[in-house]
């Protein structure tokens, strides 16, 4: 009979408030209007974001952790939560720098400012989720 690995997925939820535009300096005001809507606000606009961080590993023996989850919280924060809460997505967040602001973006952003980090915790990134809004979701495994 095959040992089973115990593989165990935990998932840490964070959040921040930001105020991003989506914009295309290549477009018109009226094409960034057209495929942008309100997005496009040049006053800019904000979100109550969520984020989770999904990790992957084998609980300890001796802990039952497959992370320490104050350590998952503390990495979270000083990686990504303390350069976009109450922070301008296009202007401030110097990870976002060149990028477009959208869900999509920001989620790939966050995976890179984790990934590294949170493997010298011993487990391995799984998946980064983020809520834009309640009905606006983006998702990435890091693919």
């Amino acid at each position: 009979m095959m040992e089973r690995r115990n593989l165990v997925y935990v998932t840490r939820r964070e959040r921040f408030n930001a105020a991003h535009k989506l914009w295309n300096a290549n477009w018109t005001d009226e094409k960034n209007a057209e495929v942008f809507g309100k997005c496009a606000n040049p006053n800019w606009h904000g979100h109550n974001y969520e984020v989770f961080v999904t990790v992957k590993g084998v609980p300890d023996k001796d802990t039952g952790y497959c992370v320490d989850l104050k350590q998952l919280s503390r990495l979270i924060e000083n990686k990504v939560i303390q350069h976009l809460d109450h922070k301008n997505i296009n202007l401030d967040v110097e990870f976002m720098q060149g990028k477009m602001a959208s869900s999509e973006m920001l989620v790939i952003a966050i995976w890179d400012q984790l990934e590294m980090e949170i493997r010298a915790l011993g487990v391995d990134l799984h998946a980064v989720k983020l809520y834009e809004t309640e009905n606006n979701i983006a998702e990435y495994f890091g693919e």
